[in-house]
């Protein structure tokens, strides 16, 4: 945890690390006068959709104090990285960026998951930034004093994609998992604070909204209430014409309101039928030694529900593969719930070990077994998921929307299970994001389709 970590700190006790060769001093004079002037900022995010979600946050706040966005570190009064610490290799790809950006600006501000959960490998790097809370990040850089908002401050939208994290926190305890130690237990906003955010994002142009956090199916759970049902019910009866996905859900959390979750997919043609259900493993074995909290049949359970309440949806999980306990009956056991399940996007890691974390005590498996075991279900993965896009081709998908460009005068389209379609010489259709077309499927890759707008 963070408040165990030992750092230098200013005459203000902000944590702080770095080169003694700097002058804390003659630094805190400059930036105090560089921010007093509106600070130039450079932001860098890594990770998931709720660290995408919080950089955003820290950018509005940040413009509503007057200060603006430059591309480069090397242009800006202050840096902000947002990183992710997934695996081991995305956790030294952090350290190096940290590294580069501490030398290439006056002033680095490192927040996100690696931050709050290992700051201390930034200090034993020799790292020079402070280390904070993303929600810090803007008063620390403002040098504490209160933001003035202007009418035309630009709200938290990337193109038409509106990114709404409802929650913080979860309430699982994995054992391999990092995050945790930095997000800590589900703090839940209000159902009417999260549909503000919805509608604000809506009337600023948003056509997708993004329903994100740690695990979004216990969204309430800190309110004695688990009522992420309750909050799409509101989002999708806001004006206009959208879209909701909701991320990541953790089956546990989800098994509790299936009925009623699916009941409201079914009810709501905007929401996407999509749901992101990580089950990890295939093993119950496997499972408890994880602590996912959810069993096998839970899961199961909840993939039948929505398989008896929506009639085309995609299904999307997350398999670790080469846990310390598992067997190669534990493997096979992965590999058919994969098949039975068939989901359309899923996501294979290889276990990787964790600082702190209980899972990293344990006695792994071999790199070989590993990568055997990955290379195996990737190879499944790509035959299931290219099936389901195969099985597009010579059909209609109707009112699917245009949510991003793409490359070579191309744009990328979701359809109403959210699966991913792809629309060749875009300007010569007219069409751009934002758009609502129907599409005439005519080819498929892996893991999109193409399209032709009819």
């Amino acid at each position: 945890m963070v408040g165990d970590v030992r750092y230098h700190t200013t005459g203000s006790g902000t944590p702080r690390f770095g080169r003694a060769s700097r002058s804390v001093g003659l630094l805190a004079s400059r930036t105090r006068q560089s921010f007093r002037q509106m600070a130039r900022y450079h932001i860098e995010t890594y990770g998931c959709t709720s660290n995408r979600g919080e950089s955003r946050e820290i950018e509005r706040r940040l413009r509503d104090a007057g200060h603006h966005r430059v591309e480069g570190a090397d242009e800006a009064d202050v840096a902000i990285l947002n990183t992710c610490t997934v695996v081991e290799k995305t956790e030294r790809n952090m350290l190096r960026r940290a590294e580069e950006l501490a030398d290439e600006t006056a002033d680095l501000f490192i927040t996100g998951c690696m931050a709050l959960a290992q700051g201390e490998e930034f200090a034993q790097a020799d790292v020079d930034g402070q280390v904070l809370h993303w929600d810090k990040v803007p008063e620390a850089v403002t040098n504490g004093e209160c933001p003035t908002t202007t009418p035309d401050a630009d709200p938290i939208l990337d193109g038409v994609v509106g990114i709404l994290p409802i929650a913080r926190g979860c309430m699982s305890d994995c054992s391999y998992c990092i995050t945790k130690q930095a997000t800590g237990k589900i703090d839940s906003p209000s159902i009417e604070e999260n549909v503000e955010k919805a509608r604000a994002l809506l009337h600023a142009g948003a056509k997708e909204i993004r329903i994100t956090g740690q695990d979004t199916g216990v969204y309430g759970w800190d309110e004695g209430e688990r009522k992420l049902h309750r909050l799409l019910e509101r989002i999708c009866d806001l004006e206009g014409d959208f879209r909701v996905r909701v991320g990541m859900a953790n089956p546990k959390g989800v098994h509790g309101i299936r009925e009623e979750l699916a009941a409201v997919f079914a009810e709501h043609d905007e929401l996407y039928d999509f749901l992101h259900a990580p089950v990890q493993s295939g093993s119950d074995d496997v499972l408890g030694d994880m602590r996912r909290q959810h069993q096998v049949d839970e899961y199961l359970e909840v993939v039948d529900t929505f398989d008896d309440a929506l009639e085309y949806w995609t299904l999307s999980t997350d398999f670790i593969v080469g846990f310390p306990t598992e067997s190669a009956h534990d493997h096979e056991q992965s590999m058919a719930l994969l098949r039975e399940t068939r989901p359309e996007k899923v996501n294979v890691t290889r276990f990787s070990k964790r600082p702190g974390t209980d899972a990293a005590d344990l006695k792994g498996l071999g790199g070989t077994v590993k990568k055997e075991r990955s290379k195996a279900m990737s190879a499944a993965k790509r035959d299931i998921v290219g099936d389901a896009y195969e099985s597009m081709v010579g059909t209609r998908r109707e009112d699917v929307l245009v949510v991003e460009d793409g490359t070579a005068d191309s744009v990328k389209c979701r359809d109403s299970a959210y699966r991913q379609i792809i629309v060749q010489r875009a300007s010569e259709h007219g069409i751009e994001p934002g758009d609502f077309v129907d599409l005439e499927i005519t080819a498929h890759e892996t893991m999109y389709a193409f399209g032709k707008p009819v």
